[in-house]
């Protein structure tokens, strides 16, 4: 029996010997994995990590253009429903038309009795001028007649009662000449230094023709931008004001990205740094290059309608985030469009910090624009000087009398 159990034991022990070699080896190759793995995550921090900042709280932000009427007026036609493109100057909702045509008649048809007005003025002015004239004429006149009478009436040649009557026609011309002297120089004080066309009166009358003229072409909607209409809140047959909000355009060509990173997330971002980002709407198949643009003035909780009040003593810190403006390629957008509010993935590179952390100088040419009226205007000038020309005697090209309508 003891001759029996020695081989077991020496094999039990054998087996626990080399059950201590496996656990002795498992622990240093589990350590030697560990090293590895601590020295390859050391290496990917120092020379990647450490220069990204990622944060899946971004979103695609983009100009969302109201098209708002500047007349009030009643819709006749609408050119483009949700979705549709439209393309900046083109007719978008059209208003009737008749009342402001109708308003720029009566204003055309004032302008050309101002301007006849003011003829009457400079010509009155003339006349008053020659009344004045005639009366220091009569003047002139009587005084003569009072002196040769009163050389007479020493020899007694003249009776008294025609010498007072000589004196009385010299009082009576000096006031005529003075009441002819009042009326030219107030009826000059309305025409000194002034042409016809740059009389206040047809001044006035002209700007009252520009705003017609302007009204009548704003009864029809042009789109401001190129973009996409969405939410459209007219209809044909609507009665609408200036100022209400028919329908939105949105330009998908001008979008950019706010990433709400966090406080500690901001420390080494700079303006021009790359930028990284996946689309939800895409996958991760298709990754957008873009710039950090700009970092925000203020936190949301800043900006909100009920900002946070800390003075009451139940305060909980809550680390704050800070919207970062990412601006995107434009030739990828072609390719991949985005629409406004899509969710986005976004990992920005800090290893570049050069870059200033805010603008240093303000944008010095307009970051956006719409279609201006200054055609619109140059069209109503012409208009006028028509006008002007047809009322106040001067050789001018035909008129039909009729109002111009002004161009689309």
């Amino acid at each position: 029996m003891i001759a029996d159990s020695n081989p077991n034991a020496a094999l039990i022990a054998d087996r626990r010997t080399v059950a201590k070699r496996n656990r002795g080896r498992a622990l240093w190759l589990l350590l030697f994995l560990m090293v590895v793995v601590g020295a390859g995550y050391w290496m990917w921090w120092t020379t990647t990590a450490q220069f990204e900042q990622t944060t899946d709280d971004a979103y695609v932000a983009g100009n969302v253009v109201m098209l708002t009427p500047e007349v009030a007026g009643t819709v006749i036609a609408i050119h483009a429903d949700d979705t549709d493109l439209v393309r900046a100057g083109t007719p978008v909702v059209d208003l009737d038309k008749a009342d402001l045509t109708v308003g720029l008649a009566q204003a055309q048809a004032d302008l050309a009795k101002t301007v006849r007005d003011v003829r009457a003025l400079y010509a009155s002015t003339d006349q008053l001028k020659a009344t004045l004239d005639a009366r220091e004429a009569d003047l002139a006149r009587a005084r003569d007649d009072l002196q040769r009478r009163q050389e007479l009436s020493a020899t007694g040649a003249v009776s008294g009662e025609e010498l007072q009557h000589a004196r009385s026609a010299v009082t009576s011309g000096i006031a005529g000449v003075a009441a002819a002297r009042q009326s030219w120089a107030a009826n000059r004080a309305q025409t000194e230094g002034t042409s016809i066309a740059s009389h206040p009166l047809v001044l006035a009358a002209c700007g009252r023709f520009r705003a017609a003229y302007l009204a009548l072409h704003r009864a029809s909607l042009l789109a401001p931008v190129t973009g996409y209409v969405a939410k459209r809140a007219v209809q044909v047959g609507q009665r609408v004001q200036p100022g209400a909000q028919l329908l939105a355009i949105v330009p998908l060509d001008q979008v950019w990205v706010d990433a709400n990173l966090k406080e500690d997330q901001l420390r080494n971002l700079r303006i021009g740094q790359p930028v990284e980002l996946i689309s939800d709407l895409y996958g991760k198949s298709v990754r957008f290059d873009g710039h950090v643009a700009g970092l925000g003035a203020g936190t949301g909780s800043v900006f909100s309608a009920l900002p946070a009040q800390n003075a009451t003593g139940n305060w909980i810190k809550v680390v704050q985030r800070l919207p970062v403006r990412i601006a995107l390629d434009a030739k990828q957008l072609a390719e991949h469009p985005l629409r406004v509010g899509l969710s986005m993935r976004v990992s920005v590179s800090t290893r570049d910090r050069s870059g200033a952390s805010l603008a240093a100088a303000p944008q010095q040419a307009p970051r956006y624009e719409a279609p201006a009226t200054d055609a619109v205007l140059a069209d109503a000038d012409r208009a006028i000087a028509n006008v002007i020309a047809a009322n106040s005697g001067r050789a001018t090209a035909a008129v039909d009398g009729r109002p111009r309508q002004p161009r689309a």
